[in-house]
């Protein structure tokens, strides 16, 4: 492969902004150019629905970069400009302006779009999306106390939005069409607790709630109108219904496309000299043992690592471990894994309570009857989530905890086999073992510790990066 000397970027969210910083990382000198259709340097975008929201942080805190920072990574920004085709046969990527940019490799992390409502009245004024800067500065406007808002889908981003306005003051009902929170994401037995966390702070959930229309009410607002005649009234609507990644561009190009852009496990699509990387892509992820798409935080960046590597010639690997957190309130929820059926789970805690966690066994996955973790949940309990990546990471044939007695009876411990346990482990995050008063310290000292979240992941021997756990 020869060696690239200029390198186009298209989309400037996490993924885009995390592969221009891994390019000069790596050594890369050449022309780097970031297309981005919105007028802010590279961002993330979790803390839209929370800290921006809130009006407890400026759009400022999404940068993924200081301006000193992104100064010194030397790119050539092209803000409010849409890049519009791609000519293949020249490598050159066109734009609304007119430009032509060439370039020798050609990375698109043009990610995602809010899923529109197609009902009569979803045009109204009153009707609102969160998946841009703008659009959750447009929304903390209409967050007043006192006011109505109605959150049509009951997913995370819906849910974080809500959790949000009732802080705020805002009295807020959620509409779901199925019939639980969350279906796509999470097990039975999470979306039940969130149900119960979200009433308990005042949010009426609405399951099973199907939306016909809106129509202005009287005396100002607006009525959503379910499908059974229910009228639903409120002053602001968010919808939260999914998001559809942007393939258009690489479809139109030529490029193989699926559920998203069909790429290895290094972010090459179908063109070995263009690459593709964050919530538009379709990967192989062989720890689940088939391809999917990935919308979360962590694989925008961690993909798009991989990708630059590679692109330079590299020979680094992407091999997932998918990994999804929200806060709510006081809940902070992390999942690690995505079991195609999630199956009965070993609960450690109590799950009535605000700290538990759920593991999820394969029973296939080891010899003898023994059984692998394949996905935990934790509700407010970290500890136990690090402990699982580790055997997760580890693979079947380390993760032999004895699935059948905890099966049984899931208040007993689920401890990890003696040849697994870490070497020396001074603080064991599995409950039942006796900790020390040091061993207690440092862990309290450990929680206080400044997050790092612009830290670069640590890469595996064969050159795939490992994922991080903890909070953004």
């Amino acid at each position: 492969m020869t060696a690239p000397q200029s390198i186009v970027i298209v989309g400037a969210g996490q993924a885009g902004g995390w592969a221009a910083r891994t390019l000069r990382a790596a050594g890369f000198a050449g022309r780097i150019t970031v297309v981005g259709d919105e007028p802010h340097p590279p961002h993330e975008r979790p803390p839209l629905s929370k800290a921006v929201l809130a009006g407890a942080s400026e759009p400022a805190v999404c940068h993924l970069f200081k301006p000193e920072a992104l100064a010194a990574l030397g790119l050539d920004r092209a803000a409010r400009e849409r890049a519009t085709a791609i000519d293949r046969a020249a490598r050159v990527v066109l734009t609304d302006r007119g430009r032509r940019l060439g370039y020798d490799r050609l990375l698109i992390a043009t990610g995602s779009r809010v899923r529109q409502l197609a009902v009569p009245g979803a045009d109204r004024p009153e009707v609102h999306y969160l998946r841009t800067i703008a659009d959750a500065l447009a929304l903390r406007e209409r967050l007043v106390e006192g006011r109505r808002l109605l959150v049509v889908g009951g997913g995370w981003i819906g849910l974080e939005a809500a959790a949000t306005a009732r802080k705020r003051g805002v009295a807020v009902a959620v509409l779901e069409a199925a019939d639980r929170l969350c279906a796509r994401a999470v097990p039975a037995e999470v979306a039940t607790f969130l149900a119960r966390l979200h009433a308990s702070h005042g949010v009426e959930v609405r399951l099973g709630a199907k939306l016909d229309r809106f129509e202005p009410a009287c005396g100002g607002g607006i009525d959503a109108v379910l499908a059974d005649g229910t009228r639903v009234a409120a002053d602001t609507v968010l919808v939260g219904v999914g998001i559809v990644p942007n393939v258009e561009l690489a479809r139109e190009a030529g490029l193989e496309v699926a559920n998203g852009i069909v790429v290895d496990d290094q972010g090459r699509t179908s063109d070995p000299d263009i690459f593709a990387a964050g919530d538009v892509t379709d990967l192989p992820a062989a720890r689940l043992g088939r391809r999917v798409r990935l919308e979360s935080w962590q694989n925008a960046q961690e993909q798009a690592m991989v990708a630059a590597k590679a692109l330079l010639g590299g020979d680094a690997r992407y091999d997932p471990l998918p990994w999804f957190w929200s806060d709510q309130y006081d809940a902070n929820i992390q999942v690690l894994g995505m079991p195609e059926r999630w199956p009965a789970g070993v609960v450690r805690g109590d799950p009535a309570g605000t700290s538990f966690s759920l593991f999820y066994l394969r029973p296939d996955a080891v010899p003898d009857g023994e059984a692998a973790i394949e996905a935990v949940v934790s509700i407010n309990a970290p500890r136990d989530l690090r402990a699982a990546r580790r055997l997760i990471e580890q693979g079947p044939s380390g993760a032999c905890a004895d699935a059948r007695r905890p099966a049984e009876q899931p208040s007993e411990t689920v401890e990890p086999c003696r040849r697994l346990r870490p070497r020396a482990p001074r603080c064991s995050p599995w409950p039942g073992r006796a900790r020390s008063a040091r061993c207690t310290a440092r862990s309290r000292a450990a929680s206080r510790r400044p997050n790092r979240s612009t830290s670069v992941p640590r890469t595996t021997a064969s050159g795939g990066v490992r994922p991080r756990s903890g909070r953004t």
